[in-house]
């Protein structure tokens, strides 16, 4: 059988020196002292990746630090409480963990603190995850997400982003988690972290697994693993190649998931991390087993039973076992083997897990037949079908009660009718009225039953055209409406002349030099351009403004209400805000600016509120007349001149001629930096 390996949740950050200390302490024997001079934040820096691979090395230097870390300023103090809550709830010791993370939100909440409280509620997350508390688990991470975004600790974004989708995985919710996760690398790879990064590309890689798109997830693996070379912890390094392992397995290369195993082996053995090499023993195991390499199947079977037990870890003891059985029937050693088994199955006997030991039965079964026991084999299918029937007895026996309580139900009417048409033999008249009677009873019942799966029927279809119609109105690249949305939304929206200081505003932006960035550096880079800008005029705008992919490169943003002092501000955020952001593409770090046509909504000429479709194309001509004028900028429309002198049409066709001809009144606005001067968009 096959053991999946504990998700690690927490990154951690460290300097070049640490982590060169850190390797030091994960090689030397327990309780060795390493001589090195350094502040308290870089002792527990060199602690932190230990204590994800070896805590019970970790443990006790971090309780000699603990009168010292008390002590000391918020920062240190909150890190020392953040490792003793995740040592000891890796060591088990659940009460002392919960305590330390209390501390964690109590420190957090009296000073305000938004990193000891993101950290002290995703330490009870990960506890609540461990005793299968999933839901809270997952309230509890993602209250922490928030949180952890207000702050300016990059390492607790990263460890709460991967944190919220895996989460959401959990669930099943892959558009989400692959959003989160994503979100994430990019992150990671911005601030150049090499841990950090291959801890959010390896949550990546599990995510591609779980979905089956193993070869996104063979080429995250490829990037991570040269990350890792780049500084990354040989902790995380091994964490990698049982991601390889993972993905090997499922896709049936067997082989190169044992050389992956093989590797991550030799690591951990190296870093002295106990735990991990008990689970890789167990899975090396599974692997000969299905090589039918039985000799070396046996060899890590026994090592993992031996390393289980020092651990007293009964859970990977039960499955070293199951292994080790396998082992010894496939070489003919069947009473050995059935004993092995026998325990194995005692163990999850024992901790109730009934669809584990079912699978453990039919395997037990399948090895007996091949070992030729096919007394054995058989007494192991009878026992696994006893258990299949056990499970599903319940459920059987439920049915049998509903079928006894509705066959009586429709004796007992049957009786009743019985009687009723003996009674009335003689009286043909009041028979006729009753037969009459129950036939109306009966029409109405079939009418209503009708009638109810009619109105399922349409609840169902209601749910499904919701689906269906929000798939419809959005872009399938950036998750923003798209034009249909808007041109479904304006046929049925009635503008109101606000007449007060306040109105709405209509903004269409222009992505400058898009076809050069698709000629230079391809269409991903493209794609990747504009799913940044949506992002980004997401955090820009509010949550009330609607949002569009206009066409191509051009974004559509429809605010309902704003000051009509307000649009030039808004102009301005957005011609900030687009260059602030930087684009990851490959190994190339990408900024655009946009060009901007604007306008008041609804836009008014001798108090006559011009049709919307008017509106938009006099936006559109605002926009081309920024782009004309060296892009970087934005022209909004303020109002008209007298309606005597204004004609539409004209301004349709030309509206910087309109401009300069006093028919129209325009604002500029500047972008920071300004391109040379070009004749033409």
């Amino acid at each position: 059988m096959r053991l999946s390996f504990p998700i690690a949740l927490a990154p951690c950050r460290r300097t070049a020196l640490a982590v060169a200390l850190c390797l030091a302490v994960a090689v030397a024997g327990a309780g060795e002292v390493i001589p090195v001079q350094s502040t308290l934040g870089d002792r527990l820096a060199q602690i932190r990746e230990l204590n994800k691979y070896v805590p019970e090395r970790a443990l006790p230097m971090l309780l000699e630090l603990e009168a010292q870390s008390r002590a000391a300023p918020l920062p240190e103090k909150i890190e020392f409480l953040n490792q003793l809550s995740e040592a000891q709830d890796k060591l088990g010791h659940a009460a002392q963990a919960a305590a330390a993370a209390d501390e964690l939100v109590a420190i957090g909440r009296q000073y305000d603190n938004k990193v000891a409280l993101a950290k002290g509620l995703l330490g009870h997350g990960y506890m609540a995850f461990r005793q299968q508390r999933l839901t809270e688990a997952h309230r509890l991470i993602w209250e922490a997400e928030k949180l952890a975004h207000q702050t300016d600790d990059i390492s607790l974004r990263v460890r709460a982003t991967v944190s919220s989708g895996e989460s959401y995985a959990e669930e099943g919710n892959f558009p989400a988690a692959l959003e989160r996760l994503q979100g994430a690398a990019t992150l990671a790879r911005q601030h150049r972290n090499p841990t950090q990064i291959v801890i959010a590309l390896n949550a990546l890689i599990r995510l591609y697994g779980q979905m089956r798109d193993h070869e996104k997830g063979f080429a995250i693996l490829a990037e991570a693993l040269e990350v890792a070379k780049q500084g990354a912890s040989p902790g995380r390094t091994a964490t990698l190649k049982h991601a390889e392992y993972g993905l090997a397995i499922d896709t049936g290369q067997n082989q190169r998931a044992l050389n992956a195993l093989l590797e991550s082996l030799e690591i951990e053995r190296g870093i002295g991390a106990n735990a991990m090499v008990t689970r890789t023993l167990v899975n090396l195991s599974d692997c000969y087993l299905k090589l039918g390499d039985y000799p070396n199947a046996t060899r890590y079977a026994e090592q993992a039973v031996e390393a289980a037990l020092a651990l007293n870890n009964p859970t990977v003891l039960a499955t070293a076992r199951l292994n080790l059985g396998q082992a010894y029937l496939a070489t003919g050693r069947l009473d050995e083997g059935k004993r092995y088994i026998e325990a194995g199955m005692q163990a999850y006997e024992a901790k109730g897990d009934k669809p584990e030991l079912q699978l453990v039965l039919v395997e037990y079964g399948q090895a007996l037949e091949r070992a030729g026991d096919l007394a054995g084999a058989l007494k192991a299918y009878h026992r696994e079908r006893t258990l299949s029937n056990e499970l599903f007895e319940k459920r059987r026996q439920r049915a049998v009660l509903d079928l006894q309580q509705k066959y009586d139900t429709e004796k007992k009417q049957r009786q009743i009718e019985l009687l009723r048409t003996e009674n009335e033999v003689n009286r043909l008249q009041q028979r006729v009225w009753w037969l009459l009677a129950a036939v109306f009873a009966l029409a109405s019942v079939v009418v209503g039953m009708l009638y109810r799966k009619v109105r399922q029927a349409n609840a169902q279809l209601y749910l499904k055209n919701k689906e269906l119609k929000q798939q419809s109105v959005r872009d399938p690249l950036t998750g923003l409406y798209n034009r249909r949305h808007f041109l479904d939304f304006m046929r049925t929206h009635t503008p109101q002349e606000s007449g007060g200081e306040r109105c709405g505003g209509l903004f269409l932006l222009d992505v400058d030099h898009f076809k050069h960035i698709n000629d230079t550096y391809g269409h991903a880079a493209g794609d990747a351009v504009l799913t940044a800008m949506a992002a980004s005029l997401r955090e820009i705008l509010r949550e009330t403004d609607m949002i569009v992919r206009w066409g191509g490169e051009e974004f559509l943003a429809f605010l309902p209400s704003i000051p009509h002092s307000g649009l030039d501000e808004v102009a301005q955020r957005i011609l900030s805000g687009i260059p602030a952001v930087t684009i990851a593409h490959g190994d190339q770090t990408l900024t655009v600016n946009v060009s901007i046509g604007f306008a008041p909504f609804p836009l008014s000429c001798g108090g006559e509120m011009l049709p919307w479709e008017r509106a938009v194309n006099i936006v559109d001509m605002a926009l081309y007349l920024a782009k004309a004028h060296g892009r970087n900028r934005a022209y909004g429309v303020q109002g008209f001149a007298e309606p005597s002198h204004v004609c539409i049409e004209e301004i349709e066709q030309n509206l910087e001629r309109a401009w300069r001809a006093g028919q129209v009144r325009l604002s500029v606005v500047q972008g920071e930096w300004q391109e040379p001067q070009r004749a033409s968009a």
